[in-house]
């Protein structure tokens, strides 16, 4: 394997586990806040709502560890 093929490899598996995570917890957020105010019902929608709104940060970390640093400077 060439080391350039090393590299791409990585990037593929490290941008899957990033996925991964990112929209896991995403819906696990939001069904966990739903199912805390609101009941089961809630927790499905808002876990619903956590994979569509979780998803653009899946796509790309960098926006993700953008959008974090911008919350925590204000």
């Amino acid at each position: 394997m060439t080391p350039d093929a090393a590299v791409w490899w990585i990037q593929i598996i490290f941008r899957c586990v990033w996925a991964f995570t990112i929209i896991a917890a995403a819906v696990g957020f939001g069904a966990a806040y739903g199912r805390h105010k609101h009941g089961l019902v809630a927790a499905i929608a808002l876990g619903f709502v956590g994979l569509v709104a979780g998803t653009p940060f899946a796509w790309s970390p960098r926006a993700a560890i953008e959008a974090l640093a911008t919350m925590l400077i204000m």
